[in-house]
């Protein structure tokens, strides 16, 4: 059994986190996640630029390869896809790896299943989509049970670890 997929019993009794908490993890990591954003935009529109220079993608009648890109739907879907997909990732590769975010790092956040064990990319993946762009966690607020939208759905949970487990996973990658 891969380590990612063993339950964590000294995590599957943590306390779930509360809408605030969640706030604070979030403010984080959009920080992180606009700079995802701007790298992948970056990347997109420098092999976008590529492909025109090299005559793989005629300029039509416009003059600046950001209009090309802009005024072409399927273009500009292609490019938005990319970021998108990238952000994406971002967290996915966080939530499936370890279960925090640097966010969630910071304000001692873990995504789990409740018996503990980490989330696999798939789990991950659906977590992204049912999150609707953070909106999932309004949930909380109408919900006793401090589960988002996004937890019920992938069967996960969100919970606030001890400074010193937290700590443990810092330096010692638990």
């Amino acid at each position: 059994m891969k380590k990612s997929s063993r339950p964590n019993s000294e995590h599957a009794n943590c306390p779930r986190a509360g809408f605030f908490r969640r706030c604070g993890a979030i403010t984080y990591d959009l920080l992180l996640a606009v700079a995802v954003y701007m790298i992948a935009g970056a990347i997109g529109f420098g092999a976008f630029t590529g492909l025109v220079y090299y005559d793989v993608i005629d300029m039509g009648n416009t003059q600046h390869v950001s209009d090309l890109l802009n005024q072409t739907p399927l273009y500009k879907a292609i490019y938005q896809s990319w970021i998108v997909l990238c952000v994406s990732l971002f967290y996915i590769a966080f939530w499936s790896h370890g279960g925090q975010t640097l966010g969630m790092r910071a304000w001692r956040l873990k995504v789990q299943h409740p018996n503990g064990q980490s989330l696999s990319f798939i789990t991950a993946s659906a977590r992204v989509i049912w999150s609707l762009l953070g909106i999932g966690n309004l949930w909380i607020l109408i919900n006793g049970d401090k589960l988002a939208l996004q937890d019920m759905m992938t069967r996960s949970e969100v919970v606030v670890l001890s400074k010193a487990a937290n700590q443990m996973r810092n330096w010692h990658g638990v």
